[in-house]
């Protein structure tokens, strides 16, 4: 029967691509404006097209060696997986960065043409869509390609005579490995190109994004966007790979990790007997992409809500929210279903012996626990985030008195913002538990991505009609259009906070799910014990908590090197073109889209590697119990680092937003608040677009990395050869 349902994943798959192909046509027919909005689009266009392959080159290099690693070290079907993974991460990134570059112009030019803010919404929608769709469809068409091949092809997920999963041996290594490592191989494939689309184009972004900002609008006092800005081209190029391409592939990669964690610990599990029920523990792998199958169908019920109501209202917030809303309400509904019928006619014996407390409905308690988690998370990061709530209100005050107390407010603000949502989290976990044990635990991390295609569809919306607000301005539109394209913006900002804090928090579930596979990797008892008191455990966890830290500063300074030739160079523009800000003479807007990128691509591969390199090294080194350590740091520091930097950015941002609508009385665009609040938003640039995305994708990307290779550092590490282990 399980064989069976899994065509429903296949179904889903292919229904949510088809959509995504039908939206993208639906937006290429509509019309791009004048000549100008055309000219500056094609420009933008031809920017990220020329970034993206030259990235995706250098990522495809990196790609085949580990791949070839993988098949040498580990096996060749986990090779085979890894490029799956990396192939459907990379087509996600892709397709959405493309449909962004098209839609900007025709969001903006719906803008002008309409007036109206239901309708400019619905077009900046559906090109989001796009985006959304392709992350969830690609991700469960390389979910039930690995399946199929490997699990039903191979034969790895069906039982021996004796009633055990079956292993291959590596011919080099001597080593076996089931299903579950390369299930991680793929996992990891999405990990490794979500990696690269994240801080490449987050590195690129915010270069061209500071550049732009602290010369254009801090020192000339020229409009943002302004096409006299030689950085805005660049800027506008950015959203499309960093925002989008970098957001599609990030959110991919998590939402792959949540089920991927909560199969491969169920192939764990089961592995080590702690159960005795085949038939349960087929449906306990099958489960979670089956779930996701459902989320994918709820998805598309919910974006279709704001795509087929005939008048939106002047309310994006709410309109966006509705969407969220009827995918979380349709998967949980009939996830239960799914649930109630799946697990039928297991005996409470067995389903007690799998750590199901409740009986059959247990999973789907656990994952229903992780999207009202994930909710909650979300609803804390709009009020830190937003500008309708004192926090952000506070730091726009605070520009009154220059940028050193925009700054200390909105670090204020960040730190305080991390409580509640790890006490959200902390919960979580906890009941999760309770429910379902570990499997619980990971049906969390799955639940709370389950409508990802939703989330990240809104998502996405935000920095298309960031573009199109930047087409606006540069073309000369009306400064109503530039109105309704910046209440879209705003809107977009703080459903990006939302969005990032999703990302953490299901990277928190999986990665808990993640590290518990792994222990079962090397531990040869039932009851999973990583002592912190031990030598190895305690000095890998204070290493890993560094980790984060080190990763971070490692982005912000190639961010700030970037931005540094980007001032340089438009300051060099401004001082020996002054015709520029007079507008008598064109920008070169093609030497600032080459400083960016040139700076993200240098810069964005050491940081990369790391995340790779690093467990697999302490690993080979130290061993598995240091590496377990360094696991356990990593995730909590990350988590914090994550979602003070994600809220703090968030609120400089909207905080400056409130200054530009009229919000701080007797101050508005060109005075001294707004000046400071400029400061601060270029401060939390790359901390909520660089950085705290990318930490969710560090944790995640060790933990499978590591989960990959413990078969072998386990017994062949330099601690075990000196004695010393």
């Amino acid at each position: 029967m399980e064989q069976l349902l899994m065509l429903l994943v296949l179904f889903a798959a292919l229904f949510a691509l088809a959509y995504a192909a039908l939206n993208f046509f639906l937006v290429r027919k509509l019309k791009e404006g004048n000549d100008r909005m055309q000219e500056i689009a094609a420009a933008i266009r031809e920017g990220a097209n020329a970034f993206i392959r030259y990235e995706y080159k250098i990522v495809a290099i990196i790609g085949v060696v580990i791949a070839g690693i993988l098949g040498i070290v580990i096996s060749w079907e986990t090779m085979i997986a890894f490029l799956i993974g990396a192939i459907m991460s990379s087509s996600a990134g892709f397709v959405g960065m493309k449909i962004a570059t098209y839609a900007n112009v025709r969001v903006a030019k719906t803008a002008d043409e309409t007036r109206n803010t239901g309708k400019t919404l619905k077009v900046a929608f559906r090109g989001g869509s796009v985006m959304g769709l392709c992350v969830a469809g690609f991700a469960l068409l390389g979910i039930f390609i690995v399946y199929m091949i490997f699990g039903l092809g191979e034969g790895m997920l069906l039982l021996d005579a004796q009633g055990n999963i079956p292993t291959n041996i590596n011919p080099i290594t001597q080593q076996h490995y089931s299903l579950s490592l390369i299930l991680s191989g793929y996992a990891l494939g999405c990990s490794v190109i979500a990696m690269f689309n994240r801080v490449g184009g987050g590195i690129y972004t915010k270069a061209a994004d500071m550049g732009a900002d602290l010369v254009g609008k801090t020192e000339a006092h020229i409009p943002e966007d302004d096409p006299r800005n030689p950085a805005t081209i660049a800027d506008n190029v950015g959203d499309n790979v960093g925002d989008v391409a970098g957001l599609g592939s990030d959110l991919l990669e998590s939402y792959v990790g949540a089920i991927m964690s909560c199969a491969i610990l169920a192939i764990e599990i089961f592995t080590h007997n702690t159960f005795a029920s085949t038939t349960l523990y087929a449906k306990m792998v099958a489960f979670p992409m089956l779930f996701a199958a459902i989320g994918l169908f709820g998805c598309i019920a919910g974006i279709s809500f704001p795509l087929i109501k005939k008048k939106l209202s002047d309310n994006p917030h709410l309109e966006l929210n509705l969407a969220t809303w009827i995918s979380a309400g349709v998967t949980i509904i009939f996830g239960f279903l799914l649930c109630w019928f799946l697990f039928e006619g297991e005996a409470d014996e067995q389903l007690k012996t799998a750590d199901f407390a409740i009986g059959k409905i247990s999973p789907w308690v656990a994952a229903a626990i992780g999207i009202v988690a994930g909710i909650l998370i979300g609803i804390v990061s709009e009020y830190y985030t937003s500008y309708d709530y004192k926090p952000t209100k506070a730091i726009a005050q605070a520009s009154k008195e220059g940028s050193a107390l925009t700054v200390t407010q909105g670090m204020a603000t960040g730190m305080i913002s991390c409580m509640l949502p790890v006490i959200i989290l902390g919960i979580a976990i906890y009941l999760c538990f309770v429910v379902g044990g570990m499997y619980g635990v990971g049906c969390g991390a799955m639940g709370m991505l389950s409508f990802v295609a939703a989330t990240v569809s809104v998502d996405t919306y935000g920095p298309i009609s960031d573009n199109a607000g930047g087409i606006a301005e540069m073309s000369g539109l009306d400064k109503e259009v530039r109105s309704i394209t910046d209440k879209l913006d705003s809107v977009g900002n703080t459903t990006a906070a939302i969005g990032k804090g999703f990302a953490i928090g299901s990277a928190a579930l999986a990665t808990v799910s993640m590290l518990s596979s792994y222990m079962y990797s090397f531990i040869e008892i039932e009851t999973l014990i990583l002592n912190l008191f031990s030598k190895d455990v305690l000095v890998g966890a204070i290493v890993g908590a560094a980790l984060p830290f080190m990763f971070s500063g490692m982005l912000i300074n190639a961010v700030a090197k970037a931005a540094r030739k980007m001032v340089s160079e438009v300051r060099r523009q401004f001082t020996e073109m002054p015709g520029i800000l007079t507008g008598e003479t064109r920008p070169d807007y093609k030497t600032c889209i080459t400083i960016s990128s040139q700076g993200a691509l240098k810069e964005m591969v050491l940081p990369a590697l790391i995340s790779i390199a690093f467990p697999v090294l302490c690993g080979f080194i130290f061993g598995a119990y240091f590496v377990g350590g360094v696991l356990f740091g990593a995730t909590v520091s990350a988590i914090m680092l994550a979602i003070y930097t994600g809220n703090a950015g968030g609120a400089w941002d909207n905080a400056k937003k409130y200054i530009e609508a009229g919000g701080v009385e007797g101050c508005g665009k060109g005075s001294p608040a707004h000046d400071a609040a400029i400061v601060g938003d270029t401060v939390g640039d790359p901390l909520k677009d660089t950085v705290g995305p990318s930490l969710d994708i560090l944790i995640k990307i060790m933990s499978t990395v590591s989960l990959v290779c413990v078969v072998v550092f386990n017994q062949f590490n330099l601690m075990t050869l000196l004695g010393a282990a």
